[in-house]
């Protein structure tokens, strides 16, 4: 899952952007308004933390520019501003949550995996499909009850492909969802990671759950084995 923090403190920026990445979430930190608007338009986030007060655009003004053309990616506002009227116009610009500062960290983390699990409409921590079970706050994968020893990139595949089984999903989706900006799309790196959580699953289950459909994507579940 990918999160974009932007927040004009390079200090707390990076510290959050740690906590999150130790967590689970791919993450791309930006420092100024400008840029960070530049990164809404081109990049595709499942979730922005969001500072106020920005150098160079207000983060009022990039949630409202983002509302214009997305209503689908969560938003955590993150401000000094705690008044009221600010928490007010926040949300109704178009938020889905405000958090003032200072907070804590654990606090932080447990909005945005509410906010995150409401996006998926995913109710329970275990994802399941057939013998395949993955437990999103462990970040641990279970085949048939036993645990497969999983990488970060192999945990956040297969979580993906879990919380849109039944249908394709490409090289290039899964760019966007699991890997951070820095990811050459062209590099063969998924496709390395994916053959090998192909494999770890295959020796778990007796075959190979993840069906790669030539011109659409990789699919779990639906009319695969699983």
């Amino acid at each position: 899952m990918r999160l974009l923090v932007v927040e004009d403190e390079k200090d707390l920026c990076d510290t959050i952007a740690k906590v999150l990445y130790d967590s689970g979430y791919e993450v791309d930190t930006c420092y100024d308004g400008e840029e960070a608007l530049d990164y809404i338009l081109t990049e595709e986030y499942d979730l922005i933390v969001l500072d106020l007060n920005l150098p160079g655009m207000d983060g009022m003004e990039i949630l409202k520019e983002l509302r214009q053309r997305n209503e689908e990616t969560k938003v955590l506002i993150l401000s000094a501003r705690g008044q009221i009227a600010d928490k007010v116009e926040g949300l109704d610009a178009g938020a889905n949550d405000y958090m003032e500062k200072p907070f804590h960290l654990q606090e932080l983390e447990a909005r945005i995996r509410s906010l995150t699990r409401r996006k998926f409409v995913q109710k329970d921590v275990c994802l399941q499909c057939g013998d395949i079970r993955f437990n999103t706050r462990e970040r641990a994968a279970y085949a048939k009850g036993e645990l497969v020893s999983l990488t970060r990139k192999e945990n956040g595949i297969l979580e993906y492909l879990l919380l849109n089984q039944g249908r394709p999903v490409s090289q290039e989706e899964l760019i966007e969802h699991v890997w951070d900006s820095s990811v050459d799309s062209f590099s063969g790196s998924i496709r390395v990671h994916m053959s090998s959580l192909r494999k770890k699953l295959k020796a778990g289950l007796g075959y190979d759950p993840i069906v790669n459909k030539i011109g659409e994507g990789y699919k779990i579940g639906g009319d695969s084995k699983v």
